[in-house]
Formats: structure tokens, sequence, C-alpha cells
């Protein structure tokens, strides 16, 4: 029986059989990612095949790597058209694991992170994947929350305004350094929140690597994954994020080359205005929700950093580097509200 230090064999054998799994075999844990995110897994046995998610050994902040928002947002869209992977078990406080856990199924199909990854795919699937991405995300904003038992998930009037103050407590928790910068946006920012917004399940991180493929046709997405972020709020800040992810300094907060960022996509005016026609939406104040992705993403690639410099990026290659991106994400901000 294998494991992984973040992750013991015999104590998911436990959480899976106290959720009715009939394990067959042994279980055979890999690591797939993690240092960024939640450490994701790879576990089989004889028969099943599932996928396990748990926060990172350390370096944590608060909010952050929420696994039970991943349970129950998940849950809920599997009554929806949004394809999500379906879920098997849940430790929400650690009691079994000594972290919260999530298990779902595993989905089959093609993960694209790299542009390396993107080579395999001609241009016509390209340019399918990502009508296949803006459609999956306009089903996601059209769900009705209400209806499918996520209507206590969160507050989603005043959305905006709470996303500022928290990525600004974030950058107080994480900051490796100062930047007179994030206070200068965040002031910004605060002083001209839209005064009115729509209301959606928001992913919060919502790109083409964060999504499988459906094996056989790159225009259907299989699954939508990695929703430790999700909430319910503004949609547009999902699309904003979306956009300012193609921006080239992203590969650096990855470690590699990202398939987001190659040129072979639209550029972001192009997938907004894509989402724009898919829905009717206005995107409001455009720059705005810019500015907000845009200080999101410097706090985050910040949070890596801070995260390996605690010994908590399990070993994740160039984790310690990612805030090198900071000042450009911040200063990409102030560029579009300026």
């Amino acid at each position: 029986m294998s494991g992984h230090a973040g992750l013991a064999a015999a104590d998911l054998r436990r959480l899976l059989e106290s959720n009715g799994v009939d394990v067959v075999g042994d279980l055979r844990i890999d690591l797939i990612s993690g240092g960024r995110s939640n450490l994701t897994f790879d576990v089989r046995d004889d028969v099943h095949h599932w996928v396990a998610r748990r926060p990172p050994m350390g370096g944590l902040t608060p909010s952050a790597h929420d696994m039970e928002r991943e349970w129950a947002v998940t849950s809920a869209l599997t009554r929806t058209d949004v394809p999500v992977a379906p879920t098997v078990a849940i430790d929400r406080a650690g009691d079994v694991i000594g972290a919260p856990c999530t298990v779902v199924e595993f989905v089959d199909g093609d993960v694209i992170r790299s542009v390396d990854d993107l080579a395999r795919f001609s241009d016509a699937q390209v340019e399918a994947s990502i009508d296949a991405l803006v459609r999956t995300l306009a089903d996601l904003h059209a769900v009705d929350y209400s209806a499918v038992g996520l209507a206590e998930f969160g507050r989603p009037e005043g959305f905006a305004a709470r996303q500022i103050k928290l990525w600004a407590r974030q950058w107080g928790i994480v900051k490796t350094r100062e930047l007179d910068d994030v206070d200068r946006l965040v002031d910004i920012l605060s002083d001209r929140v839209p005064a009115a917004a729509r209301s959606t399940i928001v992913h919060g991180d919502f790109r083409i690597d964060n999504t499988i493929l459906a094996p056989d046709d790159p225009g259907r997405v299989a699954a939508v994954v990695d929703w430790e972020l999700s909430a319910l709020g503004d949609p547009i800040t999902d699309v904003a994020l979306m956009c300012v992810y193609r921006q080239p300094v992203f590969s650096s907060v990855l470690g590699f080359d990202a398939a987001w960022t190659s040129d072979r996509l639209p550029d972001a005016d192009s997938l907004a205005e894509r989402y724009a026609q898919a829905t009717g939406a206005d995107l409001g104040d455009w720059a705005f929700y810019l500015g907000l992705a845009n200080l999101k993403l410097g706090v985050i690639a910040e949070g890596i950093t801070h995260r390996a410099l605690q010994g908590g990026s399990s070993g994740a290659a160039g984790a310690e580097k990612a805030a090198e991106a900071t000042a450009s994400f911040i200063a990409q901000g102030l560029e579009a509200v300026k």
C-alpha cells in the first residue's frame, strides 16, 4: 500500500470506507501537482480511479485552500449542465486524514497546462477549446444557485468590495517585502466599486488548465476543476481574471511556459468580447475589474513564494520566484484604472 507524506494510504482507505466505498486491493497514491494550490493526488485501487485533494502542508493563509467550499459547489453542480467530477468523500475537519480532504471520481481527458501541451492540438482544435471554455463559463454564471441548494453558499451582495478587502488583508499576511503600489491600487479600487452587479456562482480561478477537455473532442469540457476560490458574487470578476491570466508574466508564477499565455489563443479583449456575446452581459466598469484581477493575481503570486519560504511548496519548481511577478501584476492593475 503506497502513500505520500501528505496523504497516508491507510487513512485514505478509512475515509473511503466510512463513506460507503468498497476499496478493492491496495491503494496506490501519486502526487499529481502541488505547491501553488491544493495538493492533488491520483488514487487507484484494483478497480477504481479517484482524485484526492488537500491543502498544502505549510504556509497556509486564511480562507485559502478551502476544501469545504470545493465540495459544496461541485456537489451542487452535478445537477446542472456545468461539468464537474462526481464527488465521493470528504474529511471536513481533517479528523481522518490529518487535514481537510476531498475525493472525487477521476475524469479522463486532456489538461493543457503548458505550451508544449497546447502544441499537440491544431489551430482548429484550439479555437474549439476556447469556444467551449467561454460557453462553460457562461453556463456556470447562468446556474440558479438557489435552485441547486447554494443559497447559503455566501453573500453575493458587496462581493467586489469584499474582494478588495480580502486581497489587501492577504497581502499583509504574505508579503515578502514592501510594495507601496499595492496600497495605491487598493485605494483606487475601493473608491470605484460598481454600485450594482449580477450575482452568480463564480469559479474564482477560471482558465484552460483548470478544466479537463474531453479526450476525443477538445471542443468539449469534460470537467471544471479547482473550485477552492469559488463563491457567490459578481460574474465579471471571473471574466476579468480569465483575461488577466493571458499576460506573459503569468508563466513566471507557474514556473513554466503556461498554455494560457500562448499567442495561439485569443487576446484578452477578444475573450471578453466572446463572453459578452455568449451571455449578452454588460461588462460594466471593465477597467475596475481588470484592476481587481491584477491585484488578486499579484497577491496570489506573492503567496506562493511566502508558502515556499515557509517550506510549504512540496518541492514545486520555482515557487520561491513566483513573487517576481507581483510588481508586474500590480503595475498592470494601476495602468488599467488610471
